[in-house]
């Protein structure tokens, strides 16, 4: 579910759990197609085959790929209006904690852990978690840093 607030009221989200995004279906596809944009095509994501001997019995995600689908997950939970810029300014803090295998679902939760005005606007410090349905533990734990201008 998405969050709509006004650019005037972001400096009051610090703190805000902004739920979870929907479900996505990680595809062999998609991990294809990411090895292809990186040109990793390392066997254990892209020969479904051969990594069915590999150490987690299936090709598994990019770790670089699993941590990009913050970028989709984020438009889902959080819309600010008023504003002329959008921009994802970095990440603080990366952890690939365990794997996500090609047919899984993920989705992801976000706190607003920070706010911070900055030149021209505010910049918002973000707790992402990924996780695997049916998982133990998280895929991907990660700070976003987003910017916002009006």
């Amino acid at each position: 579910m998405t969050t709509t607030v006004a650019y005037a009221d972001i400096a009051g989200l610090a703190g805000t759990d902004l739920g979870w995004s929907d479900w996505l279906e990680v595809t062999q596809s998609r991990v294809d197609l990411f090895a292809d944009a990186t040109d990793d095509h390392q066997w254990i994501h892209v020969d479904p085959e051969r990594a069915k001997d590999g150490p987690f019995g299936g090709p598994i995600a990019h770790g670089y790929l699993s941590l990009s689908l913050t970028v989709k997950f984020w438009t889902e939970l959080l819309e600010v209006t008023g504003v002329t810029t959008k921009v994802n300014y970095g990440l603080d803090k990366v952890r690939f904690v365990s794997p996500v295998k090609v047919g899984a679902r993920v989705r992801m939760n976000a706190v607003v852990a920070e706010v911070t005005e900055v030149r021209g606007g505010y910049q918002l410090a973000v707790d992402q978690t990924i996780e695997v349905d049916g998982g133990d533990k998280p895929a991907v734990v990660a700070r976003g840093l987003y910017r916002f201008s009006a």
